[in-house]
This record gives C-alpha cells, structure tokens and sequence, in this order.
C-alpha cells in the first residue's frame, strides 16, 4: 500500500505545477493515484489545483463511488478508473488543458512525428480522441481505443489525459507534449518544417528500441514512419487530419519516398502545402487586410 499522506501531498505538489504552468485556470483538472487493489485517491471538485491541501482530496472505490474525504470528488473520476481498469500497470492519471497541445485538439491536426527526437522517443504517436460530454462513461470509455498505444491521449476541444506508474510520470508526459505542441506552432510560423529523412527516422526508431521503449510501427511491416499511421484510422470518426503540418510519407523497408503525405497516398489526393512564395503572399494580404480593418474600426 502506498504511504496515503505522502501520496496526497505528492498530487498536491503537481497540481501546483500544473496550475502554475497555465494547464488548468479555475478549478480545472483533476489528479488521481491507485493506493491499493481497491482504492483510488482523487482531487475533489470545485477547487483549483494551484492551492489544494492534502485534507481536500478524497477516495473512490473502484466502482467510482466515493468512500472517503469531505468534499466531493471530481466528477471525471469514472475516465481515470476506466484506465487503470484496463492497463493494469498505470497507477496514475492526470487530465488538464495544456493550451498547446489542446490547440491540437480543437483544431482536429494531427500531432506530427519525426520532428523531435525527444518526441519519438518518450511519446512516439499522439492519438487525438473524439469529442464526448465530460463526465460520464461514454467519455471514460472514448480514450479506451488508443489507451494500449499510447500513455497520453489528446481529447477533442477538451484537453489531455496522461497516466503512468507514478503522478510525476504521468504529469511529465503532459508537460513535455505541451512544450512540443508549442514548439511545433512557433516553427510552423516562421514558415517550412523539416522533418527527419528515411535513414533518421529508422535510426531513431532502432534505438528506442534498443533502450527498451515501446512503439507500436517497430511492429507493422509496412508503415509510414512519419505519417501517423498508428491511429490514422480513427480519423474519420474523429475529424482528424494533416491541415497545418503535411509530414514525408515512406514506408519501413521502403527506400522510394513519396511526393505527398501517407493520407494523400491513400486517399489519391495531392499535396497542398503551399510553398514559400505564396506563404509570403497571404500573408501579406492578411497584413493589408488587417490594417484597413484597424483604421476602419
């Protein structure tokens, strides 16, 4: 059995983080740590994360019903179960609202591979789960598709929900697809990405294995390295796509890369991305047609 009191203060110390970091205003989030084979510790609701103490967190059997603490538990608390139910390895789950990588979520893109190292290696493939009500179980039940492939799971205009051995694992997952997520937008701004060649991405992808962490492509034959194809098949019901980032597309053991993007080789389509020059027009237009509208207000 876990020590109780210093677990509380362990959840107490990484709501501070998260609240700190911007990843949950208010009384957004919620925190939760499985003590024994029958009892999960959990944050209540209606209190920031940024100034819990131990005394307001609470307990939940493993039937979601609350068994201890004075105040009332998050009402999320039935997603957090449902994980640890079904990987029986995870002892902790934390969701908030990182902005960065929430962005991702709201705007259905497809969080990109083979850009960063660090990325690959501790997160591989970001699946993006459909939108659902938060709360009940059909909302537990949404991440449940991807929960075997990946410890972090973005939630459609929701947020994220990450989970682990530990709370500190399971928040730092969230912190490191946040600063990722936001140096994603900050690189796409400034114009073209350039993302890994064929030889890298393979390279990458042995030594991860060789330091024994798990990726779901080191077991398909015949996948897009860089493409998403982990959970490229839940797009269509989840609205998922390469708008913003259009990612090289070649397969293991293929040495002939493709013009376009994996989705654009299934789908017969071309790739639109613009290139530098008509970046630089748009933009400029949409400079011009700021302005004016600034001068008219």
């Amino acid at each position: 059995m876990a020590n109780l009191q210093q677990t509380k203060e362990e959840i107490c110390d990484i709501g501070r983080r998260i609240y700190n970091r911007g990843f949950a205003s208010a009384n957004d989030g919620n925190i939760s740590f499985r003590i024994d084979e029958n009892r999960v510790i959990c944050t209540p609701t209606g209190v920031s994360k940024g100034f819990m103490k131990p005394e307001d967190l609470c307990i939940s059997d493993m039937n979601a019903n609350q068994i201890g603490g004075t105040k009332k538990m998050t009402s999320e608390i039935r997603q957090h179960i449902t994980i640890m139910k079904h990987r029986s390895d995870v002892k902790s789950v934390v969701h908030c609202h990182p902005p960065h990588a929430t962005a991702f979520g709201i705007a259905r893109e497809a969080i990109p591979q083979c850009l960063m190292p660090e990325m690959d290696i501790n997160m591989g493939d970001v699946p993006i789960a459909r939108y659902t009500i938060p709360g009940g179980q059909e909302f537990a039940d949404a991440i449940l598709p991807f929960a075997d492939k990946s410890d972090i799971i973005v939630q459609a205009n929701h947020g994220t929900v990450s989970f682990g051995p530990t709370v500190e694992r399971a928040y730092f997952l969230t912190e490191m697809l946040d600063a990722y997520c936001r140096i994603l937008l900050i690189a796409r701004s400034l114009g073209k990405v350039e993302y890994f060649t064929k030889d890298e991405a393979e390279d990458l992808l042995q030594l991860k294995q060789k330091w024994g962490f798990k990726d779901p492509r080191a077991e398909l034959a015949n996948c897009e390295l860089c493409a998403n194809d982990i959970f490229r098949d839940s797009w269509k019901e989840t609205g998922v796509g390469n708008r913003a980032f259009h990612p090289p597309a070649f397969k293991r053991g293929d040495d002939s890369a493709k013009p376009c993007c994996g989705q654009c080789a299934k789908t017969g389509q071309k790739n639109e991305t613009p290139d530098n020059e008509q970046e630089l027009i748009i933009r400029t237009i949409t400079d011009r047609v700021m302005q004016a509208l600034a001068k008219a207000g």
